[in-house]
């Protein structure tokens, strides 16, 4: 592997990293910004991540005032290593920049899709971005020409940096993107019609000055995951996630200067924003990655043991195949906490793996239009199932169609107050699509479009988005109970329940079912009559699968999603 970076600091052991740092120290530049997070203080006029947190960090770093853990630990699949301290993402960063501005032709408000697996430049683009204005627009490497087409052309993207596998991709579709001004390959080798990054990267010079912007510019465009329709826009400020993530840090990742934070997101995933960059870097935490080809729970689970990582956080689905392997046998030396968020965790899944751990696993709630909405957070009581209660800044209540404030025990939407002042963490709109921005508000509220109920201590519940739901003969039915009752039978690893149309019913209740490999062997029939058996025990037995289909494995989206309306669509495809 061709090394770009070359790094001063080494990591001690986590022994002595925990012991020279006092675990609850509270980093004075995330305790500014928290008072802004929570709403106690207006936001600032001009904010730039890159100035306002990560360069204040290299000062705090260069004064021996926080650990001697870095800034960013990445792990390539055959271990190889790179190490930054603040003071090197800085100086690293700058050359990006340069090369942004320079070479690549870009300006101050220009977007730029960024197509790149979990590899260093991945962090040093989204840093360059915000000391250049331009605006970062992250996408998944698992992304196809189709998709690269789509978003080059909804987003009018004037670059776009890829590595070697989807440069194929982007140049058959070049020719249809005439907003498309320069290709940016991220390779150790070159390709006709493309300028290389590395090369270029190395020829930068090291000095930049960072633009001054406001805390309202656009940031970042992520796009939906597109699980109920096409992927759209959504643009967020400069604020909105540089500090709309401060409070959550601390008070649900239970980040301090002295962690090491691995996340697993994908980079297209808006989590990998979350939690990649802007919570763990605010508090001056340690980024770890561990760029693997796939997600492999074996190797997952020697990571954790081999090195010294504090926090971890990966999604449902991910737990829920961990926790199928001998995870008792694991020594983690440094682990403390461990977090999830994309969907919902099944009550089973938590208790496994506090079983098999010590941990429990801190569940937040939150959309690629917000911030964190919901959390379980540290010293709080954890009720399995629940999505915790609502995050600062928001008031967060469930309403029905006309956004009134449903009472406790009643089902609604999950929503957001907006006014008489929209929160600034929050996205911004929808681009270029002002009636699903409008669409989103009902009365004083955003609205999510999932649905919960709000119980009588503020803990949020989650049914399902208002599309997922079932009526049955009368009865409305959330997907995500049926599913956690079918987890807690050993024969599952996971399901996706949706709708089947019915001939008297109208619709029923249809499991799709992952089985164990312990009962693959197992007569089928017989094994549907155990597990709707086992839901009407579970559950109310008006919610059981009165059909089951057994399969391989579930359609996802890449941030790991269920897509229940594929499923949903197969279902009724034919009627």
């Amino acid at each position: 592997m061709k090394t770009l970076f070359k790094c001063f600091w080494s990591l001690r052991s986590p022994h002595t990293l925990l012991h020279q740092a006092k675990r609850h120290l509270i980093s004075p530049i995330a305790s500014h910004y928290e008072v802004i997070n929570r709403g106690e203080k207006e936001v600032p006029k001009y904010f730039n991540f890159a100035s306002d947190v990560l360069d204040r960090w290299t000062q705090v770093e260069k004064d021996g005032k926080r650990p001697p853990n870095g800034a960013f630990w990445w792990v390539s699949d055959q271990r190889e290593e790179v190490k930054w301290t603040f003071e090197e993402l800085g100086v690293l960063s700058r050359k990006a920049a340069n090369v942004l501005l320079d070479p690549c032709s870009l300006q101050r408000g220009n977007r730029i899709l960024v197509v790149l697996p979990k590899i260093p430049e991945w962090w040093l683009l989204n840093v360059a971005c915000m000391r250049t204005g331009i605006v970062l627009i992250p996408g998944t490497s698992q992304l196809t020409a189709k998709d690269i087409s789509y978003r080059l052309h909804a987003s009018k993207a004037k670059c776009i940096v890829v590595s070697d596998a989807l440069a194929p991709a982007v140049d058959s579709v070049v020719p249809e993107c005439k907003f498309l001004k320069t290709k940016l390959l991220v390779s150790d080798s070159g390709r006709d019609g493309w300028l290389n990054f590395k090369d270029l990267f190395q020829a930068a010079p090291d000095s930049h000055y960072c633009v001054k912007t406001t805390s309202e510019e656009p940031m970042v465009i992520y796009f939906t995951s597109g699980s109920t329709g096409p992927p759209k826009m959504v643009e967020h400020s400069q604020c909105s996630y540089g500090i709309g993530f401060t409070s959550s840090g601390r008070h649900w990742m239970d980040l301090t200067p002295s962690d090491v934070f691995w996340n697993t997101s994908d980079t297209g995933w808006v989590k990998s924003g979350w939690s990649s960059v802007f919570a763990p870097w605010i508090h001056g935490s340690c980024i770890f990655v561990h760029h693997l080809p796939q997600f492999e729970p074996a190797v997952i689970l020697n990571t954790l043991a081999r090195y010294p990582v504090t926090t971890f956080c990966t999604a449902p689905t991910a737990y829920r195949m961990l926790v199928q392997h001998d995870v008792t046998s694991c020594k983690f030396m440094s682990l403390k906490h461990c977090v999830t968020g994309g969907e919902p965790l099944n009550p089973e899944v938590m208790e496994r793996w506090k079983a098999q751990t010590g941990l429990d696993i801190y569940e937040g709630y939150g959309q690629t239009e917000t911030v964190v909405i919901c959390s379980n957070v540290k010293g709080m009581k954890i009720k399995p199932g629940s999505l915790g209660k609502a995050s600062p800044p928001y008031d967060v209540q469930t309403v029905d169609d006309e956004g009134n404030i449903q009472p406790p025990g009643e089902e609604g939407y999950i929503a957001i107050r907006i006014k008489p002042k929209r929160p600034f963490c929050i996205f911004s709109q929808y681009l270029d699509n002002p009636e699903k921005t409008a669409a989103s508000e009902r009365g004083d509220f955003y609205v999510t479009g999932d649905r919960a109920i709000k119980d009588e201590e503020g803990y949020f519940w989650f049914v399902g988005r208002s599309d997922d739901l079932i009526n049955s003969a009368g009865y409305r039915i959330g997907p995500f109970e049926v599913e956690s009752a079918l987890i807690k039978h050993p024969a599952v690893i996971e399901s996706a329940v949706v709708s089947s149309p019915d001939p008297v019913r109208g619709e029923v209740v249809k499991a799709f079912v992952v089985l164990s490999p312990a009962y693959l062997s197992h007569d089928p029939e017989t094994l549907i009559k155990e597990l709707q058996d086992h839901v009407k025990k579970a559950t109310a037995p008006y919610k059981y699968p009165r059909k089951v289909e057994f399969v391989q494995e579930l359609p996802k989206t890449v941030a790991g999603k269920i897509q229940r309306n594929v499923l949903r669509k197969r279902e009724w495809g034919s009627v």
